[in-house]
């Protein structure tokens, strides 16, 4: 164990996967903090913190099921002379369950109803919401898992890795949260992104491998020029007010 302590390589693969981890569970906080918006305020802040540890606890049985997690790679059967397996069958299930969910969401925010009673505000139930998160941490952490297997062998270091990730996670979720609410084009940005990530799961699943390389520039890039529009904006300029919750 102290030989372990006192390696390098450990450290430093510690730290780049934790680094990871953190970049791959973006996407991750955006939908758990647009989800959980749909609830009262009250009830918010247990939502996110519950959807995170079920990404932790998602991804550490993963990481305990490796030779599951194998099996998944095998062909179950074939369509239009692509072999479809098990982990397919989840990225493309999972990635037409984000876009399905993120066009939604979208439509709520910008055709929805202008106001929401109490009683159509009781039919959106905490545990919806935490199936919905439930659902989506599936597909994110079969995608973190892989990143972290192909990072080190060592079982130790994945999991601290993924334990530190989402207690940053926990931490920052609230800020996140927070500044997404207050800034309805980062809402749209982000449930875009939601969408984009979306096409990638499914392309993934049907063997079409879209460079991450590519998503995430574009992603940055658009932050980037969306951050410039704020910062251009005069303080006269009020933004869009998106349908109620």
């Amino acid at each position: 164990m102290i030989e372990l302590l006192s390696d390098p390589s450990i450290w430093l693969a510690l730290f780049t996967l934790t680094a990871l981890e953190i970049v791959l569970g973006i996407d991750n906080i955006i939908f758990i903090s647009i989800l959980s918006s749909r609830l009262p305020k009250t009830k918010q802040k247990q939502a996110r913190q519950v959807g995170l540890f079920l990404a932790m606890g998602t991804r550490i049985l993963l990481l305990f099921s490796l030779s599951f997690i194998m099996k998944l790679t095998t062909p179950l059967f074939t369509i239009l002379e692509h072999a479809i397996s098990g982990r397919d069958l989840i990225l493309i299930s999972g990635g037409l369950f984000l876009i399905a969910k993120s066009t939604t969401e979208i439509h709520h925010k910008l055709e929805g109803e202008s106001s929401l009673s109490d009683d159509s505000k009781k039919q959106i139930s905490f545990t919806q919401v935490i199936v919905q998160i439930l659902i989506l941490d599936v597909v994110f952490s079969l995608d973190s898992v892989i990143t972290a297997v192909g990072m080190t062998d060592k079982l130790g270091v994945m999991i601290t890795a993924v334990v530190l990730s989402v207690g940053f996670m926990l931490l920052s979720s609230g800020s996140i949260s927070d500044f997404v609410d207050r800034h309805p084009t980062i809402k749209i940005l982000a449930l875009s992104f939601l969408i984009l990530i979306g096409v990638a799961l499914l392309g993934e699943g049907l063997e079409l491998h879209i460079p991450k390389g590519y998503i995430y520039f574009a992603m940055c890039f658009s932050v980037m020029v969306e951050f410039l529009n704020m910062k251009l904006r005069t303080k006269s300029d009020k933004p869009i007010a998106l349908r109620g919750k």
